[in-house]
């Protein structure tokens, strides 16, 4: 039931980040001992048990299942799971400190890609908001430094699946219900990384079984307060919180990982967070 407490909605969703930081951090651990695509699949397993339940309290798997829109939600479900393919890989090569500074221009990738992909009209305030970001990106990449190199573009890639998935999610809503998006994306997900996954199989060691454990554990726990928090206050009031998820992934780098942070990284993710609270704000006043 949807109710509207601001105060709640934006401690919930601080957890969330917390939550999904966790997650992320041992996303980081496992994948850098097994392959990704193994660790993401038994991730999603979890998480399609997780859906099924859900949809078996929300009226029935049957009910919840039904759109009219199959292929869409579908393609949906597996861009998502590809793009936590990506970003896990990105944890590796690059850490989650800078993989979630460059990550963080995702919102302003969704403002830009919004005019194509669903017709809406970006006005100048937000293109200049989105370029201001992309100047962030580009201090934290530095042209002519490390901006050809393969691993600082993996996030920024991530970024932009991630965008087209929101917007994907956005059209979606048209014609199907919140929860019915949600059952694919954990269903389809995990069907499609299924295709993938058992070809990359390793023996895991009884302590990384109890992280993965956790890690499903995080996962179905951090959606869990993501319905909360959208059922507790509007989605527009608690958006720019979800910016916590960079603070909490970077102590927990900083810290766990002995990851090292320089001023580039610092000054372009301060700006890209700008940004990006600018562009939520500003979209919720227009709508």
């Amino acid at each position: 039931m949807q109710t509207s407490n601001t105060r709640a909605g934006i401690l919930l969703m601080i957890a969330t980040t917390f939550v999904f930081a966790a997650q992320d951090g041992i996303s980081r651990h496992l994948a850098s001992e097994y392959n990704v695509y193994m660790v993401v699949m038994i991730r999603y397993w979890f998480f399609a048990l997780f859906v099924l339940t859900i949809a078996a309290r929300q009226g029935g798997v049957r009910a919840v299942a039904r759109t009219e829109q199959p292929v869409l939600q579908i393609f949906r479900g597996i861009l998502l799971v590809a793009e936590i393919c990506v970003m896990v890989t990105a944890f590796t090569l690059l850490g989650l400190t800078e993989s979630h500074a460059i990550f963080a221009a995702y919102p302003l990738l969704i403002a830009a890609l919004s005019g194509p992909v669903l017709g809406e009209q970006v006005g100048w305030r937000r293109w200049a908001a989105i370029g201001v970001g992309f100047i962030g990106v580009l201090i934290i990449l530095r042209p002519g430094f490390k901006v050809f190199s393969p691993e600082a573009l993996v996030p920024l890639l991530a970024a932009l699946m991630f965008a087209l998935y929101g917007l994907l999610t956005r059209y979606a809503a048209i014609k199907d219900s919140a929860r019915t998006s949600f059952f694919y994306t954990g269903i389809a997900g995990a069907v499609g990384i299924s295709f993938v996954g058992p070809f990359f199989w390793e023996p895991m060691t009884g302590p990384d079984w109890a992280w993965m454990g956790l890690l499903c554990l995080t996962g179905a726990f951090g959606h869990w307060l993501l319905i909360k928090t959208y059922e507790t206050a509007e989605a527009g009031v608690v958006q720019p919180f979800a910016y916590f998820q960079l603070v909490f992934a970077a102590s927990m780098g900083l810290t766990l990982f002995g990851e090292t942070v320089d001023a580039y990284t610092v000054i372009g993710a301060a700006i890209i967070v700008g940004a990006g609270i600018y562009t939520v704000v500003r979209e919720r006043r227009v709508r």
